[in-house]
């Protein structure tokens, strides 16, 4: 093309068309890519002191910070190919994961992808969870025989991007084992497994007490109920309903509609196991460190 020619072509591109057009200059002249790929390392490691330094960082880098990122841990459960790979992977998150001007954080590593996601609001968050469940279905449609696992977790400031970075990762390699491949799972979600997977200290247990339990005793507090002991005395008794309602002093039907109430609440289902599970050792360590 001459110079004429390449002036009429990028006047006529849009704003966004052209903001993508000079990240793909940018990312193929190697310098800016690289200094950008060393941030987010940094970052996703734990190399910063605190948040100056990761605003210094960012800066040198060229880095337009968030005020939260999402983490998501990616990796291939197939054998990438030349043509279906990390580097396809990354193609198809930067089409999934939209992020206005704030640059999206990518981490390679062998087979697999790291992601920061820049989310301004709780509602770019809930989007940005949304896009990476679907991520498996997504790269299976565009790249026959190519699956996919994950883990998300977040959304956080800059400078805690090393620890829901090891949590997303925590929640790739939890649902791989409790859930099988070519699935993205949630760290929030998974409930005791994340707690007993890490090793959590009393604080963390405590965080994941109040985080299972909280809902019921706001409940409770605002509309003077017992769901909170119902729920104590229901796993208590061994889920007899019936000698769980003689100690309440309410009929066994008041029981049942309890429970329900309390599924409601906590977005669980009390006859599944990991659901118990989770309820059960929320309630436990509440008597050892409450």
């Amino acid at each position: 093309m001459t110079p004429e020619e390449v002036a009429a072509f990028v006047e006529g591109l849009d704003e966004r068309t052209l903001r993508l057009v000079a990240s793909a200059v940018a990312e193929r002249s190697g310098n800016g890519w690289a200094k950008r790929s060393g941030f987010w390392e940094r970052l996703a490691n734990s190399d910063h002191l605190d948040d100056a330094s990761v605003r210094e960082d960012a800066t040198a880098a060229a880095v337009r910070l968030a005020p939260a990122y999402l983490a998501v841990a990616l990796e291939l459960d197939t054998a990438p190919s030349p043509t279906n790979g990390v580097g396809e992977l990354r193609r198809m998150a930067r089409d999934v994961f939209t992020s206005n001007d704030d640059e999206l954080g990518f981490i390679e590593r062998d087979g697999g992808l790291d992601l920061l996601v820049p989310v301004a609001r709780e509602v770019d968050a809930s989007k940005a969870r949304t896009a990476a469940t679907l991520l498996p279905k997504t790269v299976a449609r565009r790249c026959a025989g190519m699956r996919l696992s994950g883990g998300v977790a977040g959304a956080a400031p800059p400078a805690d991007a090393p620890r829901i970075m090891r949590r997303a990762r925590a929640a790739l390699a939890i649902g791989r084992r409790i859930f099988g491949t070519g699935r993205v799972s949630i760290y929030g979600d998974l409930g005791a497994y994340a707690l007993l997977y890490g090793g959590a200290s009393i604080e963390e247990l405590r965080e994941f007490s109040r985080a299972v339990l909280g809902s019921l005793r706001e409940y409770d507090e605002k509309h003077q109920t017992e769901l909170e002991r119902t729920l104590r005395l229901y796993f208590a008794r061994g889920q007899n309903v019936k000698t769980a309602a003689a100690e309440l002093n309410v009929h066994r039907h008041t029981v049942f509609y309890r429970l329900r109430q309390i599924a409601d609440i906590c977005r669980c289902d009390l006859n599944a196991e990991h659901d118990q599970l989770t309820l059960r050792l929320a309630i436990a360590i509440d008597a050892l460190h409450s």
